[in-house]
């Protein structure tokens, strides 16, 4: 007979789905919860990477706070057989009952069950404790990717571009992503877990910026397959002809320099590029092959103040990332490429250069 975990549950509904409010004792958790791996590629686990530099303060929060510490519940879903057994017939509080070769998956709280690992190897005494988790049963990866974003999405703890990769529901996330993947530059080069690149990253863009720059896009064109082709077209030409990326990928050109002297890795760059797509789609008779060529005879320098002074760049030589930049730096684009630059955006380019 096979041997089961046996946990006080409270059996509970959401979304037509059953779940359970179980009782775990702290010196269980490291047995049942197997380590996520690090190493494993983002979009094929269902949490972000571990940081081991969160784990003593938590782990001295619960050593320093023995007769006060308080822990909200994890999530975590379970993949093998479960049966919750009631007290009596039709009783919410029972047990459940988990074959011991079942597989348990934290979707929410690793870096405290990391931490409550770390406090049980200097107090055991807190092995008998117990931790409410919240346990699903398993519906696969998507599903358990789905349950992390929907658990994060609002919290300030997750980046934007990891949630994006995990989201499966939003129809321009998964435009993002198809876009992403299927254009082996941006594949190779856009960072899938962070918002903020550091000038050593090995990426240059990040997916929250791409999601963000075709939320425009999408506005127009909706989310159908032939809207996710036009956008893979765009950006597939935009690669092709953006002289710097490519002599980066060549070894050509330095990562460092591509960062420091030229501007075309700006996330400003990325949403200016989004407005320019719009500008195509809104505009079909417009040969946007042809134009797009144009890109390599752009001057994307830093120093290019002709161009990009006050534009991309503040007279205090930073980038400028807001609204105005990325509209003024869209225009000049525009301008750049010989393409149509309507009155209303004269207007708006005049008051804003003053």
């Amino acid at each position: 007979m096979l041997l089961k975990y046996q946990f006080p549950a409270v059996r509970g509904n959401q979304a037509g789905k059953e779940y359970y409010i179980c009782m775990v004792p702290l010196g269980l958790l490291s047995k049942i919860f197997i380590s996520d791996n690090g190493d494993v590629a983002p979009e094929h686990r269902a949490q972000r990477k571990l940081n081991e530099l969160r784990i003593p303060e938590i782990k001295e929060y619960i050593l320093n706070n023995r007769d006060s510490y308080v822990f909200s519940a994890l999530a975590a879903s379970i993949d093998g057989d479960a049966n919750f057994v009631p007290m009596q017939d039709g009783a919410q509080v029972g047990v459940l009952e988990v074959d011991m070769d079942a597989s348990f998956l934290i979707n929410d709280g690793q870096h405290r069950k990391a931490a409550i690992d770390a406090a049980l190897a200097e107090d055991e005494t807190l092995k008998n404790e117990t931790i409410s988790v919240v346990m699903y049963k398993d519906q696969g990866l998507q599903r358990s990717q789905q349950m992390f974003t929907d658990l994060n999405k609002h919290a300030v703890t997750t980046s934007k571009s990891l949630n994006t990769l995990y989201e499966s529901k939003d129809p321009n996330a998964l435009i993002t992503k198809n876009v992403i993947n299927g254009i082996n530059f941006l594949r190779k080069y856009t960072d899938k877990e962070k918002d903020n690149l550091s000038k050593f990253s090995s990426n240059i863009f990040t997916l929250n910026t791409f999601y963000t720059a075709h939320k425009r896009i999408t506005k127009i064109i909706g989310t159908s397959p032939k809207a996710e082709k036009t956008i893979m077209s765009f950006w597939s030409n935009v690669v092709a002809n953006m002289r710097e990326w490519n002599e980066m990928d060549s070894g050509e050109l330095s990562k460092k320099s591509l960062r420091e002297d030229y501007i075309t890795t700006q996330g400003l760059i990325i949403l200016a590029f989004g407005r320019l797509c719009e500008f195509y789609c809104i505009n079909p008779s417009i040969d946007m092959i042809k134009t797009l060529k144009g890109l390599k005879k752009i001057d994307w320098l830093r120093n290019n103040e002709a161009s990009w002074m006050h534009r991309a760049i503040k007279p205090n030589g930073k980038i400028n990332r807001n609204e105005q930049g990325i509209f003024l730096t869209y225009v000049e684009i525009k301008r750049l490429l010989d393409l149509p630059i309507s009155d209303d955006e004269l207007k708006k380019e005049k008051l804003l250069l003053g």
